[in-house]
């Protein structure tokens, strides 16, 4: 069910999501875009995380600079064992997004790791324990990366196709693991958000300094509030998977990307009975709406065979919490 958010609220909203600015008072740089005040811009941004339009404000990281490798899980689960397969999957701290499907293959989670061998091994483990093939399916190229939703443009997410950040690993300092750690926890709406950072021998503007290289070194995407998109109105939610010839998949790739409703779009490894390579997320407030730009698309680059999953259930989305000690 979406809410009614006022002018300001949909305003907010966008810039929360397009990231605070590192200082000492971020919502009083906010107000002055907004021609508010910093109380009204606090109260505000506090209504909509009661309002569960905000789910939490925080450092979006970018995993692949902490040396760490990710993929997209598949699974057939029998209806006689989807919960406790759900709470399993659930449970297992590197998996950040599960999520249940309109197909056969109907769970699909993220699962993150440190190498590719630890991912098979907890895969391997979860196919003894349930006697189910859990098949992976790791990124080879990134096409769309990130989402905002636009609250301001009756429901259209950001047009602009992220920077696609280095893969490369990042040597950290004490201080940078230390800043890091504390940054994955979500930021209170207050004056002052960033002085929960400073600690004995480490003032404000060290650690407003500290979060400013992480930004730059591309570990730190952006500091910036995730959105229930539901409450916005973005009820429909479809994976795309579709087949298209390795000498089309990035040209192809790029122009998905950059339709509206697209918020990531990746080229991936197929299976054996799976040949789908370029896949999507798509949001949007209506099933028909999806369905529209999905026909422009596979007759514009003759696509003839592709799924669409639409999605049956949220089961887990939050932040993988990384840890250094």
């Amino acid at each position: 069910m979406s809410l009614r958010l006022t002018k300001l609220q949909k305003q907010l909203c966008n810039l929360l999501q397009k990231g605070l600015p590192v200082c000492s008072r971020p919502f009083a740089e906010i107000a002055k875009l907004l021609n508010s005040d910093e109380k009204e811009v606090l109260q505000q941004t506090r209504k909509l995380k009661t309002a569960g339009v905000i789910r939490r404000i925080g450092a979006i990281i970018n995993y692949r600079a902490l040396g760490r490798v990710s993929t997209l899980v598949a699974a057939h689960i029998p209806q006689e064992n989807l919960q406790e397969v759900i709470e399993t999957v659930n449970s297992l701290r590197d998996v950040s997004h599960n999520y249940l499907r309109q197909h056969y293959y109907n769970l699909w989670f993220t699962l993150q790791a440190e190498s590719p061998g630890q991912i098979e091994v907890t895969l391997s483990n979860l196919s003894a324990r349930f006697d189910i093939d859990f098949h992976s399916l790791p990124v080879k190229r990134i096409f769309k990366l990130d989402v905002r939703f636009d609250t301001e443009s009756e429901g259209q997410l950001s047009q602009d196709v992220e920077e696609i950040p280095e893969s490369e690993a990042v040597e950290l300092s004490e201080s940078e693991k230390l800043i890091l750690l504390k940054l994955q926890d979500d930021l209170e709406p207050i004056a002052k958000p960033f002085d929960f950072l400073c600690s004995e021998g480490l003032g404000t503007e060290e650690a407003l300094r500290i979060t400013k290289e992480l930004i730059d070194k591309g570990v730190i995407r952006r500091i910036a509030a995730v959105v229930d998109h539901r409450k916005l109105g973005f009820v429909a939610n479809v994976l795309f998977a579709g087949e298209v010839s390795q000498d089309k998949v990035i040209e192809a790739g790029r122009r998905l990307a950059r339709f509206g409703i697209v918020s990531h779009c990746y080229e991936r490894k197929t299976l054996r009975d799976w040949p789908y390579n370029l896949f999507a997320m798509m949001h949007g407030r209506s099933i028909g709406e999806i369905q529209r730009v999905v026909d422009k698309f596979i007759e514009a680059e003759r696509i003839a065979s592709f799924e669409l999953l639409p999605t049956a259930a949220e089961l887990k989305k939050q932040p993988v919490k990384h840890q250094f000690y």
